[in-house]
């Protein structure tokens, strides 16, 4: 029993110490100095269409102009960024639209559209079901269009 007692002593007095004793304080850093800018940055410019360069060297502009009309319109249909492509510069004959509306008249999920440009495919596709807006560059298919299955007529 003496030894019982004792070890809860022992325990009892090493754990008060322990309750006593503070933590060793934390190492400082100092602060380092932040960089300050020498010069204002330029920001880039805007993307521009290059009629001589390939569908991968305009991509960024397709996209920009995808950009502007979401940003004028989040529920944009592909009559809107047809028009906004050939303002752009595009050529309209060289476009494809996918339909706004499905056969029962409901909402289409995804609207792609595309260009053909310097024997490429400039594709852009949005909609809930896509995730939103996104873009690629595709080879033109054999059968001499950029999107499968039917389109609509651009007759506007």
């Amino acid at each position: 029993m003496p030894r019982l007692l004792l070890s809860a002593v022992a325990v009892s007095a090493m754990l008060a110490l322990a309750a006593c004793t503070t933590p060793a304080p934390a190492p400082t850093v100092p602060p380092t100095a932040s960089a300050t800018p020498s010069a204002t940055e330029t920001p880039a410019p805007p993307p521009v269409l290059l009629p001589e360069g390939s569908a991968a060297d305009n991509l960024a502009y397709f996209d920009s102009i995808a950009g502007s009309v979401l940003a004028a319109n989040p529920s944009a249909g592909g009559e809107a960024f047809i028009n906004a492509l050939v303002a752009g510069g595009f050529d309209k004959a060289a476009m494809e639209v996918g339909f706004d509306r499905t056969s029962v008249d409901l909402a289409a999920d995804s609207v792609p559209w595309s260009v053909r440009f310097n024997g490429d495919c400039l594709l852009g596709q949005f909609g809930p079901a896509s995730g939103g807006y996104h873009s690629a560059v595709t080879p033109i298919l054999s059968t001499g269009t950029c999107l499968i299955g039917a389109t609509r007529p651009i007759d506007w």
